[in-house]
């Protein structure tokens, strides 16, 4: 059971707008099931369903499935338009050619591309007047729907070799290498997604049926695409989610159910940022978000599933985790 979750920072910025025109988001934050006090902690996290769910009501609410990013407003119905346009391409190469061009009749701040360079192709975004600064979000949003659909029309991820970006560094940049690549490079000429080039003779496997079905799980079926399915940490991680929380076997344990020694595995790891309590410290962090959120599971219960002695080690962990107690991912809208 391992869910994902998502870094607060979406939160704040997809109510960025609606904030800066004084309009009340207090009870768009508890349709979704997201506790207020969560905006002033950094190190919050969301469940994908619920940033699904304030994404949908931001959207609606302006009427912008962009969020207020472009001067243009990206009209609520863009994506689902789009997404039911391309099921008609034949290989993911005409149906990045088509996306491209989509989004520059939707955008007018924003330019997209679609790009063939040796090897590899790319996915390329520019901000065409960033006098009014560098719109951070709208790239963010963009490429997880660009990414996105690019997977679902061919029916398998597309791993990303590297992502460049055309604003320095932001200090959430950690989240980065779990959403994009572990090779990123910023303060570049634009902003661009590299896949291999031998994906873009994959047929498009997607019918108007099949969109209907994506249609009414986006976008959270989308916000958690960019993960490395192949990488030491996601098998590590299938690893463990074959096992009870409260029976997660040590590191020298698993390296050998993986056939490899434990100092091959670690250095694995670290090539890709992480560390074996990292990723348990993550699991049980996403784990423990999903079941308050989505559970009437006592806090007691929901710390011995992870494998806490006692919950109060449960409370530190989770506070350390995510900046606020457990008690505070469970608030719910009043009662009307």
């Amino acid at each position: 059971m391992e869910k994902g979750s998502v870094s607060v920072y979406f939160v704040q910025a997809a109510l960025e707008v609606l904030r800066a025109r004084g309009a009340a988001t207090t009870r768009l934050l508890l349709d979704a099931g997201i506790s207020p006090a969560l905006l002033d902690s950094p190190h919050g996290r969301v469940t994908p369903q619920s940033f699904s769910t304030l994404w949908l009501g931001v959207a609606r609410a302006l009427d912008d499935e962009l969020f207020g990013q472009d001067s243009r407003r990206m009209k609520v119905g863009s994506f689902a338009m789009l997404t039911h346009t391309l099921t008609g391409c034949a290989t993911l190469r005409d149906a990045l050619k088509r996306m491209a061009r989509c989004f520059n009749l939707l955008l007018d701040d924003f330019q997209c591309a679609f790009e063939e360079r040796g090897g590899e192709a790319r996915l390329v975004i520019r901000q065409v007047a960033p006098e009014g600064g560098m719109r951070i979000f709208g790239f963010e949003t963009l490429l997880m729907m660009m990414h996105g659909l690019a997977c679902w029309l061919v029916g398998r991820r597309i791993p990303v070799l590297s992502a460049s970006f055309c604003y320095p560094e932001p200090p959430r940049s950690a989240e980065y290498h779990r959403m994009y690549s572990a090779r990123l490079s910023f303060d570049q000429e634009a902003t661009m997604l590299c896949f291999a080039k031998s994906f873009l003779g994959l047929p498009v496997v997607r019918n108007e049926q099949a969109a209907r079905a994506f249609l009414a799980g986006a976008p959270a079926n989308i916000v958690l695409k960019y993960k490395n399915a192949n990488g030491a940490a996601a098998l590590v991680r299938r690893r463990l989610r074959a096992v009870a929380a409260d029976a997660w076997p040590d590191f020298e344990q698993l390296s050998s159910s993986l056939n490899m020694a434990p100092s091959t595995l670690r250095r694995r790891l670290e090539e890709e940022g992480q560390t074996f309590q990292l990723i348990k410290d993550q699991m049980r962090r996403d784990m423990a978000i999903e079941l308050l959120c989505h559970s009437a599971r006592s806090v007691a219960d929901i710390a011995a599933e992870l494998g806490f002695a006692e919950p109060s080690a449960f409370h530190r962990a989770f506070k350390k985790w995510t900046g606020v107690q457990p008690s505070q991912y469970r608030q719910r809208p009043p009662q009307d």
